[in-house]
C-alpha cells in the first residue's frame, strides 16, 4: 500500500506463506534488547529532553499496525518494533494516528519525528526525507472470496473497476498499467484510506484492491476476513524496502535509529517479532539508509 515508485519494468516474485500472527502481541521487552547509552546520546537534544520519539501512522493496515479491540491501542509488528527501538535508545516511542498522504509533510514541518506506517523507501521520497529501512515486500492483488472475476494477474484487471488508496504505489502501478489495457481501460477509484477501498471490494463495487503483500495475505488468511477476501495469486509486484523516514536535516535521529535497528536485528528480537506477526519472509539482514537505489 505504502509506496510510490518510478515508472519501469514490473518485477514479480513468488512469495512464501504468511499465515502465523499474533492477535495482540506481547511487549518487545526481553533481555536481548538492551539500552545503549552511546546511541541515546546521539539523539537530538529535543528528544532527549522530552524522552519521546513521535511517529505518525495510519493504523488500518494489519499486521503492520491496527487498533486493538479497545479502539485506542495500536498493535502490530511496527508498534512492537517501535517499542524495541525505544528500549535500545532509552526513550518512549509514541505511535500517533494521522493521514498517510500528508505524513512526510508533517515530518518536515516538525509535527512528528518520523513515519512508521509501512512506507516504502523510493527515490522520489528520498528527495523529502531520509529513510531507515527495516522490511521488504511487494504488491499483491486482493479479490473477493471465490474470485468471481477470475483475476490472476495485473492484465486481468483491464476493463474492471479497481479500488485503491490515494498516494500509494498501488495507485501509481494501476495508472501505469493502463497502457497495456488498450481499448479496455480499468476504472481506477482512489480512496482516502485502505479500509475505504476494501469496502468497495467487499460490497462488490470493485473487482480488486491492491495492497502490500503482508496486508493482503493477512486479509486472505485471518479468520475475521477470510470469508470476504483471497489473494488472486502468490505474486508480489515491484518489491521494495519499507523505511522510517525522518527529516533530511535530522541526521542525529536518522543515525540513532539505524544503530538501534541494527542492535534489534543482531539481538534476535527482530526475527522474533517478524515470526510473531507472520512476516519472516520480509526480513532484512541489516538496517540501510536510503536503500531505494
Amino acid at each position: 500500500m505504502r509506496r510510490v515508485v518510478a515508472a519501469g519494468m514490473m518485477l514479480a516474485l513468488a512469495a512464501g506463506g504468511c499465515s502465523a500472527r499474533a492477535e495482540s502481541a506481547p511487549s518487545a521487552a526481553d533481555n536481548s534488547v538492551q539500552f545503549d547509552q552511546a546511541l541515546h546520546d546521539m539523539l537530538p537534544q529535543s528528544i532527549r529532553t522530552t524522552g519521546t520519539i513521535r511517529f505518525v501512522t495510519d493504523a488500518s493496515y494489519p499486521p503492520m499496525e491496527q487498533f486493538a479491540p479497545d479502539g485506542r491501542t495500536i498493535v502490530g509488528f511496527e508498534p512492537d518494533l517501535a517499542d524495541a527501538l525505544g528500549r535500545v535508545l532509552g526513550v518512549k516511542v509514541q505511535m500517533v494516528t494521522g493521514v498517510f498522504q500528508t505524513a512526510l509533510d508533517k515530518v518536515n514541518d516538525g509535527t512528528y519525528d518520523g513515519v512508521l506506517s509501512a512506507m516504502t523507501d523510493t527515490a522520489d521520497r528520498e528527495k523529502k526525507a531520509d529513510f531507515v529501512d527495516y522490511f521488504s515486500a511487494g504488491t499483491s492483488i486482493i479479490v473477493q472470496r471465490g474470485n468471481p472475476a477470475r483475476i490472476a494477474e495485473l492484465t486481468n484487471l483491464c476493463g474492471k473497476v479497481i479500488a485503491t488508496e490515494q498516494g500509494t504505489v498501488q495507485a501509481d502501478l494501476l495508472h501505469r498499467s493502463q497502457s497495456g489495457c488498450g481499448d479496455r481501460p480499468m476504472k481506477i477509484n482512489e480512496y482516502k484510506t485502505n479500509a475505504d477501498a476494501l469496502l468497495q471490494l467487499r460490497t462488490g463495487r470493485a473487482a480488486a484492491v491492491l495492497n502490500d503483500y503482508p496486508a493482503a495475505s493477512y486479509l486472505a488468511s485471518d479468520n475475521r476476513t477470510d470469508n470476504y477476501y483471497e489473494l488472486a495469486s502468490e505474486a508480489q509486484y515491484e518489491p521494495g524496502l519499507f523505511g522510517i523516514p525522518v527529516a533530511r536535516n535530522n541526521t542525529q535521529l536518522r543515525d540513532a535509529l539505524k544503530g538501534a535497528l541494527d542492535q534489534v536485528i543482531a539481538s534476535g528480537a527482530y526475527a522474533d517479532l517478524l515470526k510473531r506477526w507472520g512476516l519472516s519472509d520480509g526480513a532484512v539482514k541489516n538496517a540501510v539508509v536510503n536503500g531505494a537505489a
